[in-house]
This record gives structure tokens, sequence and C-alpha cells, in this order.
């Protein structure tokens, strides 16, 4: 992450520098820049969240995901057991309860 920087000024764009670097260490130049900016949203250079912000928010994000597909899971077992006896008035009052 250090090279893009120490040698941005020797190129007109950073465009160019990450084109000229990329190759170098083996990396397509999208790669290499989204590594840099990556790099100066998690230094406090640039806005953004930080990516052990953004690790914490997609782990919760699983985590709701995974309670509410039980959750789900826990209604359909529900009404499956009180709308044992199979009529249909029998189903929708389950689920309305």
């Amino acid at each position: 992450m250090r090279t893009v920087p120490n040698h941005r000024r020797d190129w007109p764009s950073l465009w160019a520098a990450v084109e000229s670097i990329a190759p170098k260490i083996g990396c397509i130049p999208q790669t290499l820049l989204e590594w840099v900016k990556r790099h100066k949203v998690d230094s406090g250079r640039r806005a953004g969240v930080i990516t052990v912000g953004a690790f914490r928010v997609k782990a919760r994000d699983r985590e709701v995901n995974d309670l509410r597909r039980a959750d789900g899971l826990d209604k359909a077992e529900l009404i499956h057991r009180r709308a044992a006896c199979g009529t249909k008035e029998a189903l929708e009052r389950a689920i309305l309860e």
C-alpha cells in the first residue's frame, strides 16, 4: 500500500500510478486501486466504513437473517401443529393466532 502513494508524484494521476505498479506486484489495476481506497478509509484519510466495521456489520446481518429464518420456521411449525385437523378454517385461525 505504501508503494502507490510513494510513487504517485511520479505519475500524472493515481490511475496511471496504479496501472504502472499493479503488474509489478502481480495483480490487476482495479484490484490495486480498491486496496488503495480501502487503505485510505481504514487510515481515516477517506470517508467510509472501515474494514473491521464492515465485517462486523456483515456478521450482524447474517445473524439477524439466521434469527429471522429460525423464527419463520418456528412459526410454520406452530401453524402446522395447530392446524393438524387439516381444515381451511383451522389453518386460517392458526395463521391469525
